[in-house]
């Protein structure tokens, strides 16, 4: 690998569009989300013709209640100015479960009800309570299985990627990306030793950290990231900043990530070369980096391809899909992205796509220009993966004149 970009970042391509009504309406949802994620399921199990005897009523109130006024102090001590991990792990386990219970409280209290009272099933106290026990039976059963989905090491992704541009010296060269591993509250620095153990089987070429390393600063997750340092590559191992690190004093992550052998790529490119043909990998600051006051840190893709023959193939790491559009616009071959997390706890998927152009795979964004969203490797706040599966991705680059063979 051959570094040929200056490392000192320059000013962003584009001024920051202004805010949006949808934006604006977002400073409103952390006051207005934790009382209906909790009074909707509320309502439905407790309210809507079971008829429940007294006591039942009261001590099924009186939890959802607690969860009610528990999430958000416990959010605030976990995520605040305190960083309490043991409030962290509950607020997020509450959040997690909350979405879930209200999720499954309007999907089965509408659709659920309407169905046995077209099959004319019971009386009405007896639906009102079979929706009940099929909401908590269905939660009980996705939430166990999505914290088993998000404790696991991730499986392994593999997909061929073709790039017009590639030179055939290049043909075959294996990428490995890994991103979002949100190392934080619950402690998984075994978890990240297996991630890493699984990453060196994949013999690759490159491997690819597209940010958002961990929830708290680097100086308090050392120990989780701290496998990270045992990645093999036989070329390299490059890593870009995503928002979390904007949290979390972003500096220190850069320093820790290349203190462990990664070359953070703030808005530069190195150079792989191999069989006479050249690959640029060239990485970008997350797009919230300019808004978080640390000084030299903002996207400015002009500089990370600072001095790059306009001719050769460019793999770019941004943290967020969105970036794609300047991508595109940049002819960029290839970006590899994260953030999404495939949505994580379904069907949050949908409020996701409203943020962002993809929420996971390949896709197509000009005639030159791919995309690769990954679901991410780890989870982050709710211990929970549902319908949304975390992943370790290897991409083999592919030529469209692969060698032949002689």
């Amino acid at each position: 690998m051959t570094d040929t970009s200056s490392t000192r970042p320059a000013d962003s391509d584009a001024p920051a569009p202004r805010r949006s009504r949808l934006h604006r309406l977002m400073r409103y949802i952390p006051l207005i989300a934790p009382v209906l994620l909790w009074t909707v399921p509320c309502w439905v199990l407790l309210y809507t013709g079971q008829h429940w005897p007294l006591p039942v009523t009261l001590a099924g109130t009186a939890l959802l209640v607690l969860g009610l006024v528990g999430m958000p102090l416990a959010m605030v001590r976990g995520h605040g100015r305190r960083q309490q991990d043991r409030a962290a792990i509950l607020g997020d386990t509450l959040l997690g479960t909350s979405w879930v219970l209200f999720t499954w409280s309007v999907l089965l209290g509408v659709f659920l009800r309407l169905a046995l009272t077209v099959a004319g099933v019971g009386e009405s106290q007896d639906r009102a309570r079979i929706v009940t026990w099929a909401v908590l039976g269905v939660s009980a059963v996705l939430l166990a299985w999505g914290y088993a989905e998000a404790r696991r090491v991730p499986r392994v992704r593999r997909l061929e990627v073709r790039l017009p541009r590639l030179g055939t010296g290049l043909d075959g060269l294996r990428v490995v990306l890994i991103t979002d591993t949100h190392y934080g509250p619950l402690d998984r620095a075994h978890w990240s030793e297996r991630v890493c153990e699984t990453v060196n089987t994949l013999e690759a070429d490159l491997v690819c950290h597209t940010g958002d390393i961990a929830d708290g600063t680097a100086e308090r997750r050392r120990a989780q990231a701290a496998p990270l340092g045992t990645v093999r590559a036989t070329r390299a191992r490059v890593y870009v900043t995503g928002n979390h690190e904007y949290y979390s004093q972003a500096q220190g992550w850069v320093d820790l990530m290349d203190e462990l052998g990664w070359e953070p790529l703030r808005n530069r490119h190195l150079l792989l070369e191999r069989g006479g043909d050249t690959l640029v990998v060239a990485g970008v600051d997350d797009v919230t980096a300019e808004s978080s006051g640390l000084a030299g840190h903002r996207a400015h893709l002009a500089g990370a391809l600072n001095g790059a023959d306009p001719g050769l193939p460019v793999l770019l790491l941004a943290h967020q899909p969105k970036f794609i559009d300047r991508a595109a616009a940049a002819g960029i071959d290839l970006q590899l992205s994260g953030h999404t997390h495939g949505g994580q706890i379904w069907p949050f998927h949908h409020l996701v796509r409203i943020d962002q152009p993809a929420l996971a795979g390949l896709s197509h964004h000009s005639p030159r220009t791919l995309l690769y969203t990954s679901r991410g490797t780890g989870f982050w706040g709710p211990p929970f993966r549902i319908l949304a599966p975390s992943e370790i991705t290897l991409l083999v680059l592919r030529s469209p004149h692969p060698p032949t063979s002689p």
